[in-house]
């Protein structure tokens, strides 16, 4: 069999951004060899959003975000405009801290807007600070990310000279500062708690929640909004051309476009803006303005929908929208916008591996069921890779997702129809979601592929020594 494409657990050479009809909303300046640059940016209408901002009242900006219904880009889908109403009354200072350590398996659309267009996100996070009224941003970087950084740190030094960036921006009584951080390249600061304690220069590891929701105790043990670097990206647009507008693409519960990452089997992969909520699974695989089919016109065996983290979907469910809610409905999620293919040449139970092995070896052991658990996991899974598996590990693979993530796991439980028997979003043992995202991919192959993981299993259990050498030859 043909080797999964999950089987380095990291994608190393992802494809880059691909040009296909449709709106641009975000991605309009990736076709110029210089989008990153400050010139290129003003030439392209940059920091028009900022100065239509400026000349109305933060509230009346704020209102227009809300207004928009801006969904987070980052994996939770949460209104932008309603999570920057959280924060108490009164409470003084605040912080925006933007996430941009993308490490979810399959995902490199962040990384693109960082690398090609770093001013449309610097304005995303002047609008912001403008409409909460904050005076200090926070821009995280993931650490292999150097051409990122580069590029961002280029970026806000254009901005810094041309007066979009410090005290009384453009002649108004506004001021702020970005200050970028760069991380040590680690997935679970991916979740906002864990990036929060990483940028007071602690051990990346999620706080519990509650009482560390980061909007009431966040950075510094203030109110802090953490935004996701798409989701900021979105801001200079909408500022530019209002809500209504935006709200004429895509879906009436996921208006706008959103940004896939798409990598695997498929005959053109790369990161394409789509319209959000409309698209469907099986348009964005094998139409010819996005991935025209699977290589080598095989079939399709399954795919992830939304990053390592998320269920595995099959052919049933392809024509689904790109819509969090019929994705959830289904049992997966549309996450970080990651999207890896698979077609019949996979081997089901290295591709599962591949993503467990990640998991666990990202996990920063701070709960046991994860530190403990997903090196089971990983072990148990490689023991049947390498022939040396027991038919009772099957069901001891369920039992340990079961302690990590507790649901209906046991084989009997399992029908032929959808996704039913996973539980989804995945109840957890563990204070983030890391643990239970390794549960997913054992249960999704599991459950499909069972045969897959038995035609493997070349040994029985080990005789219990209790057994009289007798006993075992009669």
């Amino acid at each position: 069999m043909v080797e999964s494409p999950l089987q380095t657990g990291y994608i190393k050479h992802a494809p880059g951004f691909v040009e296909n009809e449709g709106p641009k909303l975000i991605t309009s300046r990736f076709k110029h060899t210089d989008s990153f640059t400050l010139d290129k940016y003003l030439s392209t209408g940059g920091y028009e959003g900022l100065r239509s901002s400026l000349n109305r009242l933060p509230n009346q900006v704020h209102d227009e975000v809300r207004e928009a219904s801006l969904l987070g880009r980052g994996g939770a889908g949460f209104p932008a405009g309603i999570k920057w109403g959280f924060p108490p009354e009164g409470v003084w200072p605040r912080y925006l801290v933007v996430n941009g350590d993308e490490s979810e398996i399959g995902t490199y659309k962040d990384r693109l807007l960082m690398e090609r267009d770093p001013h449309q996100l610097i304005e995303g996070v002047l609008i912001a600070c403008y409409a909460l009224g904050l005076s200090q941003a926070f821009l995280y970087v993931r650490g292999e990310m150097a051409l990122a950084q580069e590029r961002i740190a280029l970026a806000l030094d254009e901005a810094y000279k041309a007066g979009y960036i410090g005290k009384n921006i453009l002649g108004t009584k506004f001021s702020v500062d970005v200050v970028m951080h760069w991380g040590a390249g680690a997935y679970i600061v991916g979740e906002e708690t864990a990036l929060i304690e990483s940028l007071e220069g602690k051990r990346g590891m999620p706080r519990l929640k509650p009482p560390y929701f980061p909007a009431a105790i966040g950075l510094y043990g203030k109110p802090t909004i953490v935004n996701n670097v798409e989701t900021l990206s979105n801001l200079p647009w909408i500022l530019n051309n209002g809500a209504s507008a935006y709200k004429g693409f895509g879906s009436e519960s996921s208006p706008g476009t959103r940004m896939f990452a798409i990598s695997g089997h498929v005959k053109r992969p790369g990161v394409y803006e789509v319209e959000h909520g409309v698209t469907t699974f099986r348009e964005l695989f094998y139409d010819e303005n996005f991935c025209r089919g699977i290589r080598d016109d095989n079939e399709l065996k399954m795919f992830i929908p939304g990053g390592g983290s998320a269920p595995w979907f099959f052919q049933e469910q392809l024509d689904l929208p790109l819509e969090a809610s019929a994705v959830g409905a289904a049992g997966s999620m549309l996450g970080s916008g990651a999207m890896v293919v698979m077609d019949e040449t996979t081997d089901a139970v290295k591709a599962c591996l591949s993503v467990v092995r990640f998991f666990a070896r990202e996990s920063c052991g701070k709960c046991s069921p994860c530190r403990e658990g997903t090196t089971w996991e990983e072990k148990i899974l490689q023991r049947i890779l390498d022939g040396d598996g027991r038919p009772s590990d099957i069901d001891l693979l369920l039992d340990i997702g079961d302690n990590i993530s507790p649901g209906p796991y046991p084989a009997a439980a399992f029908s032929d129809e959808g996704l039913d028997a996973v539980p989804f979003p995945p109840s957890q043992t563990t204070i983030c979601p890391l643990g239970p995202s390794s549960v997913a991919p054992i249960v999704s192959a599991i459950r499909r592929f069972r045969n897959e993981f038995e035609a493997l299993i070349t040994r029985r259990d080990p005789i219990p020594l209790s057994l009289k050498v007798e006993e075992v030859v009669t």
